[in-house]
């Protein structure tokens, strides 16, 4: 079951600002994300102070099936990544919504956040793709 404290994108994606906080967002991979891979053995991550579009390109996932392309579910700059999956990639594995957590986020405009799904929209959708 997907966290209702986040949104989530068409791509599998989800982003999560703490409430009444303005610092910035954590995103990541969804669960249905890491289980449709299989076991992922390698992140590339953008820099810290990259920049990133909604729906735009940031880095890439290997698995032993594929791999595959992130996405960015906002507007905003890169301030942290994930350093832990440079060497324990399979933490997205174990935790997608916790400890597996990819980058950090300021949002360029939080407004962007209400063209995402909420996590019952979500369940919805991936129950729909099955």
């Amino acid at each position: 079951m997907s966290p209702n404290d986040r949104k989530y994108t068409n791509e599998h994606e989800w982003i999560k600002v703490e409430p009444g906080s303005d610092g910035p967002a954590l995103a990541g991979i969804t669960e249905y994300a890491q289980d449709q891979l299989g076991d992922i053995v390698y992140f590339d991550l953008p820099r810290p102070g990259t920049a990133l579009k909604p729906h735009g390109k940031m880095g890439e996932v290997e698995s032993v099936k594929a791999v595959s392309d992130l996405f960015s579910p906002v507007t905003g700059e890169v301030v942290e990544i994930n350093e832990r999956l440079m060497d324990h990639p399979e933490l997205v594995n174990e935790d997608p919504y916790g400890e597996g957590w990819l980058v950090k986020i300021t949002l360029s405009d939080s407004a962007e956040l209400d063209s995402l799904m909420p996590a019952d929209e979500y369940e919805a959708y991936i129950s729909g793709l099955s």
